[in-house]
């Protein structure tokens, strides 16, 4: 595989990692205890810190960038191991 690949997959797994990882420890105004501002929205996160989500991100696509490449070399998990509607065998 080449490296130019592996670092577009791992860009891809950033992302979706980053987007998964966005509301994990977010907490409301409400569950806080700290006053709203006028017209704050109920669901406005008070303790937002991007920098914890880009390290969870970083070592979670990481990890997830690693199996991938790993199972690209080793060949653990193939096509056919997924395919769960094979075609018919042609009788002939």
């Amino acid at each position: 595989m080449e490296w130019t690949s592996i670092v577009a997959i791992y860009t891809l797994f950033w992302v979706v990692c980053a987007f998964i990882l966005l509301p994990v420890g977010i907490r409301t105004a409400d569950e806080t205890g700290a006053e709203k501002v006028p017209g704050q929205a109920d669901s406005a996160p008070t303790n937002f810190q991007p920098r914890k989500v880009v390290i969870r991100a970083t070592v979670l696509a990481a990890l997830l960038c690693g199996l991938y490449v790993a199972n690209y070399a080793q060949g653990w998990v193939t096509v056919e191991d997924i395919n769960f509607f094979p075609l018919p065998e042609d009788p002939a």
